[in-house]
């Protein structure tokens, strides 16, 4: 289910309708609900993932932190994994008549579904192991204990996402390496569908193990709690990419919905809209007219064109986030926020603390500091946040030309590091000052942005080229009316904000003007109903 759909518009009343019509255990049971239904309107057969990543992280985190785990809460874990299992891989919802009652075609689905009859019959084996072993590893010393289980944790998680998101990037890319030598192309690929937003909820759920492993916090002792901060709805296919020591203390605590939070959440959505129904979807045409054709392409068609993805990736992936953290505020819960003006970054640090803030934040404590982050030798630090980038490009998707973008993001760093030195001070000058910088830096930016969106190297290569040597009329298609319109709407605000330094800047303003914000994004929403709606890019992270 996407934030711009017609389902969505029926399923956020529906649900708010219920939460707000009960209360204690039974609201948290309409969240769990929620999240669930909003996965797997999209495939259910996938919620096995969900439950399997929950179970797996809330039993390793209970032994982690208390050593143990109650009879209860062992039982409470087996049967939702197993439950989950029997309901979205054994059942076919598809084939479902409910006047005549559930009909399990068992013939058809193990022949049409080998992998996940496989995949279950592996997991339940698990679960039994687990059970048999239980009374062993409850008494193991401490410190190996903890080592053990987060071994577990980021094996099981890690190995999920290496096989669903990264097996065959690994066997195409050795079978390719294999045909190089001489040896033959046997063709190999497998038919494993990739989980929309694994690799979001799988970071969510190893910063938990992280920080339990740490002791910077506790561990959840419910599970109810547990699967709700893993499948809360708004962030769970493309983030921000929560905490648990943010997330879980807000599902805990008595959520009260205030006026303040419905007017933060409706200018949120409001503005989200905007953002992705008429920029990013209005600009994806344009794009793809240049980075899709394979005609004759000059530098200026490469130049506008990046210039657009530039607008269009920012517009859409913050659009989400802002759609999701509006949403969230009608239950009564901030979500972290996950940009701040990204392109008003004059260096690539400050870039990184503006642009997707949740995973760089995550990138840096889960990955660059346990790495040994600056405290090393140069060297050292330089390895640190090499590895750490071209991990985090890896992370964005199963291509080379990601390792790569994730390279030079890190060749950046390291770049800017060498200049300001490890004590350069963040640059505090006002806007007429940043200006040639932010400039200077956004043209760096958009080579980036290049490298992302490139469907090859020899695109790379050829496009690289024509920036350099390449000059001619503009080929790439015009963007649609509602982009043109929300444009100007964009920067006005974000100049606005930039100068409040506030991202509650519109209240300061008079009701007529907050009123005229209002229409502009709700009349520019109703202009971009008419462009071909695009998937949300991050989904497919």
């Amino acid at each position: 289910m996407v934030f711009n759909s017609l389902a969505f518009a029926v399923f956020l009343p529906i649900v708010l309708v219920l939460y707000y019509a009960t209360k204690g255990s039974l609201q948290k049971v309409v969240l769990l609900a929620a999240g669930y239904v909003f996965y797997g309107f999209w495939d259910s057969r996938f919620l096995f993932l969900v439950s399997l990543s929950t179970v797996l992280d809330f039993c390793t985190g209970l032994m982690i932190g208390r050593g143990r785990m109650t009879l209860g809460q062992r039982l409470q874990a087996t049967a939702h994994f197993l439950g989950f299992g029997f309901l979205f891989l054994f059942l076919d919802w598809k084939q479902v008549y409910w006047s005549r009652g559930p009909q399990i075609d068992w013939e058809r689905f193990v022949a049409g579904h080998p992998f996940y009859v496989r995949l279950f019959l592996l997991a339940a084996g698990g679960v039994a192991v687990a059970h048999l072993l239980y009374p062993y590893l409850a008494k193991l010393p401490e410190a190996k204990r903890r080592r053990f289980f987060l071994c577990v944790s980021l094996i099981g998680q890690l190995g999920m996402l290496a096989v669903f998101k990264y097996a065959n990037f690994f066997v195409e890319s050795a079978a390719a390496l294999a045909a190089s030598l001489g040896f033959p192309n046997m063709g190999w690929h497998l038919q494993i569908l990739l989980p929309i937003g694994i690799s979001f909820y799988t970071f969510q759920t190893l910063s938990y193990v992280c920080d339990v492993y740490w002791r910077k916090m506790e561990p959840a002792d419910n599970l109810l709690d547990f699967a709700i901060f893993v499948s809360y709805f708004p962030p769970l296919v493309a983030g921000p990419i929560e905490r648990a020591s943010h997330l879980l203390p807000r599902i805990l605590a008595p959520r009260r919905v205030t006026l303040d939070h419905w007017c933060r959440g409706f200018f949120l959505i409001a503005q989200g809209m905007m953002k992705k129904v008429a920029l990013a979807d209005g600009l994806a045409p344009s794009v793809a007219s240049i980075y899709n054709s394979s005609g004759a392409i000059n530098g200026v068609d490469v130049a506008v064109a990046t210039l657009a993805f530039a607008v269009q990736i920012y517009c859409d992936f913050s659009g989400y986030s802002d759609i999701a953290c509006g949403c969230s505020l009608f239950f009564g819960i901030d979500l972290l926020k996950n940009f701040d003006q990204p392109y008003y970054s004059v260096n690539p640090s400050e870039f990184w603390r503006r642009w997707h803030i949740s995973l760089s934040s995550w990138l840096r404590d889960y990955l660059y500091i346990p790495l040994g982050g600056s405290k090393g030798s140069p060297a050292k630090t330089y390895r640190n946040l090499m590895l750490t980038m071209v991990l985090g490009g890896l992370w964005h998707g199963a291509a080379w030309s990601f390792v790569l973008w994730g390279f030079y993001q890190g060749l950046l760093l390291v770049v800017h590091r060498l200049v300001v030195g490890p004590d350069g001070k963040p640059f505090s000058g006002g806007l007429l000052a940043r200006l040639p910088r932010m400039a200077f830096f956004f043209i760096f930016v958009c080579y980036g942005w290049l490298l992302f969106r490139a469907n090859s190297f020899g695109q790379i290569a050829h496009f690289t080229r024509e920036l350099v040597t390449g000059y001619g009329a503009l080929h790439m298609k015009a963007p649609t009316f509602s982009a043109l319109a929300a444009l100007p709407v964009l920067l006005i605000l974000g100049l606005w904000q930039f100068s409040a330094g506030h991202p509650l800047y519109y209240r300061r303003a008079p009701a007529g003007v907050r009123g005229m914000i209002y229409a502009a994004f709700i009349f520019i929403t109703v202009l971009g109903t008419s462009n071909d709606p695009q998937q949300f890019i991050y989904f497919q992270f």
